[in-house]
């Protein structure tokens, strides 16, 4: 059968055997990803059924734990849209692709705006372990990929994954992202970098990473213009929203002026964030305090280890620029260890060590790290007053 010449639709048995090639490899794919995916509903379940229980017994809504602090702003955003830069903390802060999706989804589903967050971000953090389960089994093995995603669900702010937050989404868009970019998959890696640039600010560790490498592949003459066009799509979505909000703030660094003057956010390059952590553990200190801290060395540990691993420059550069971004901005200190969520690839190192070890060796590790983390979500969403 000869190819179609160019403006010719190729023969419909063409298309539909290509639907059927791509529908055959996404099942496939989905089959082999199941182990990961279970296992990441089922940690993540433990954490929700322990949370239930626990509000049940003190008179809280669980639903309504699940969508306060930053959710509360999403769901404003999803209802009415921003507001134009009318209160001192302005809802310009948060990036628009998870509030805006779910707006636009919540009119054709029979639930309100409140359950159609919490299913759009349960939907992609699942998605997000997805991802992380391929880039662990690409890098190494199926047994990586799954741990990864497991641990990725035990994390101390993993509860965050449930809520009507950014973070799942975000780090389901860098996995994948990432992954793309691992297999050279240009257009599809800097699309997903768009993606993430509208949903969280740092959106901006992923794209300088997609930008680097489609770079270097351009300055070599790599894959043909695909890396060109991925250094112009990939930043797009960062700097598309920074320039809508400098727009409607009338200055070109409106967002960054409005995280400074109604967020009191900064960068500092690390002081406020050294100077807390010397507060936290010179006087007592809240529960909280004490596992960001923890959080925070170990997340500093595990990038040295994934430099000594020789971890892909582009997973180490991503988690380097997200500890960067995190560490080195000044204010909510409580909330770090959640900012850090989406730098999954920390945990390789973890994932890697426990696959060697073998099953009844990570069973045994996870599960007090499952008691554990099950018992902070519902701390710093009943006991704890302000957002994770």
């Amino acid at each position: 059968m000869t190819a179609p010449t160019r403006g010719q639709q190729p023969p419909a048995e063409t298309v539909s055997q290509h639907r059927a090639s791509f529908g055959h490899r996404l099942a496939t794919a989905f089959r082999n990803a199941l182990p990961a995916l279970v296992g990441y509903a089922a940690v993540r379940a433990v954490g929700l059924v322990t949370l239930w229980l626990w509000a049940r017994a003190t008179g809280a809504r669980p639903a309504a734990l699940l969508t306060e602090s930053d959710g509360v702003w999403y769901l404003r955003i999803a209802r009415e849209g921003y507001d134009g830069y009318a209160r001192v903390q302005s809802d310009m802060a948060f990036f628009p692709l998870y509030p805006r999706l779910v707006g636009a989804l919540e009119p054709l589903t029979p639930l309100g705006a409140r359950a159609t967050a919490l299913a759009v971000a349960a939907l992609a953090a699942l998605a997000a372990a997805w991802g992380l389960f391929a880039v662990g089994e690409w890098l190494y093995d199926r047994r990586v990929g799954i741990l990864l995603a497991v641990l990725w669900g035990v994390l101390p702010h993993s509860i965050v994954q449930n809520m009507s937050y950014s973070e799942g989404i975000f780090t389901a868009f860098a996995a994948w992202s990432l992954y793309a970019l691992l297999r050279r998959s240009w257009l599809l890696a800097a699309v997903l970098s768009l993606c993430a640039g509208l949903t969280r600010p740092t959106g901006s560790a992923l794209l300088a990473v997609v930008c680097l490498a489609a770079l270097i592949a351009a300055l070599r003459r790599r894959d043909g213009w695909r890396p060109w066009a991925a250094l112009v799509i990939a930043p797009a979505g960062w700097l598309g929203y920074l320039a809508w909000v400098g727009r409607q703030t009338g200055r070109p660094d409106g967002w960054f002026h409005i995280q400074d003057a109604g967020w009191g956010t900064t960068f500092d390059f690390g002081a406020d964030t050294v100077r807390v952590a010397q507060r936290v553990l010179a006087q007592p200190s809240a529960l909280t305090m004490y596992v960001v801290t923890l959080v925070v060395l170990i997340a500093l540990a595990l990038f040295v280890l994934s430099a000594l691993d020789r971890q892909p420059w582009q997973l180490l550069l991503y988690s380097g620029l997200i500890l960067l971004t995190t560490l080195g901005a000044a204010g909510y200190y409580h909330a770090k260890a959640r900012f850090l969520l989406p730098a999954f690839p920390l945990l390789l190192p973890v994932a890697v060590a426990l696959a060697r070890a073998g099953w009844a060796r990570a069973v045994t590790v996870l599960a007090p790290l499952l008691i554990l983390s099950a018992y902070f979500g519902g701390y710093v969403l009943i006991i704890w007053n302000r957002s994770p």
